[in-house]
């Protein structure tokens, strides 16, 4: 069963739509089987399209009730008795990157996000993550002694408007809750900018030196936003993404991610 798929979206209301370039018609009682990378737990839906004469098909799957847990999830086409045999690995030729798309998608509160995207072999696969509210981070540089950073709050549920919000930027040390250092930040809507004095970081206190977590406190908002930068399809920012260092008073300072995608300043070493 030769089925590619031409065009892939998560849609708002977290609807996988699928469109399928087919050899031939489906067979009735055909499956679409979702397998979790390193659990393998699977689940399984009936597609509603059986035996259709066309070349394309569309099809549309709500993915909440499926209790698909975090993770990345591989697709399959499968008939006849499920474990014997006719089970095919789905292909995929839409590399299903927009930036614009994926932004609206993070305006909403949501617990789990879900984004449909090609693999390097060329199969489509179902990536699954908690959606904590973030600080989504879209650039980061330093001018005349200060850290600044621009992004955009995601999975808040704010509306992207013109409404100001109070903010403020918070940097912790690494030695522990003393010497924090906070600067006043500007959210409009959804977007956000906040600039903070270096020297003010190397004056908080006398343990400065390792990896500073920066937060943003949003009124309206119970907790701090961590920030980071989780929105795109980027994997392993820790490795791939490297912004412009600096130096103040002879104590080089650099931005860098963590494992998890969260940014940290990284003073002195």
């Amino acid at each position: 069963m030769r089925v590619v798929v031409t065009d892939a979206e998560v849609t708002m209301a977290d609807v996988l739509s699928l469109r399928l370039a087919i050899e031939e018609p489906l067979p009735e009682g055909t499956r679409l089987v979702l397998r979790q990378r390193g659990s393998g737990a699977e689940s399984t839906v009936v597609l509603g399209t059986p035996g259709a004469e066309a070349h394309d098909v569309s099809v549309a799957v709500s993915l909440a009730p499926l209790a698909l847990g975090p993770g990345r999830w591989d697709t399959y086409l499968e008939n006849g008795e499920p474990g014997r045999g006719g089970r095919t690995r789905v292909h995929c030729v839409d590399p299903g990157f927009s930036l614009d798309r994926l932004d609206a998608y993070a305006l909403s509160r949501r617990t789990l996000a879900y984004r449909a995207y090609r693999t390097l072999n060329g199969y489509l696969a179902l990536r699954v993550v908690a959606a904590d509210p973030v600080a989504d981070v879209r650039a980061v540089w330093f001018r005349e002694g200060r850290f600044e950073v621009t992004g955009l709050l995601a999975y808040t549920g704010f509306t992207d408007d013109d409404a100001h919000r109070p903010a403020r930027l918070a940097l912790r040390p690494p030695a522990g809750p003393d010497g924090v250092v906070t600067a006043a930040a500007t959210v409009q809507g959804v977007r956000f900018h906040a600039a903070l004095s270096l020297c003010d970081v190397l004056a908080a206190t006398p343990e400065y030196e390792g990896l500073w977590k920066p937060s943003l406190e949003v009124d309206g908002l119970t907790e701090p936003l961590p920030l980071g930068a989780r929105i795109d399809d980027v994997d392993g920012k820790r490795r791939r993404v490297q912004y412009p260092d600096t130096e103040v008073d002879g104590v080089p300072i650099r931005p860098c991610y963590t494992a998890d995608d969260e940014l940290r300043l990284e003073v002195g070493g």
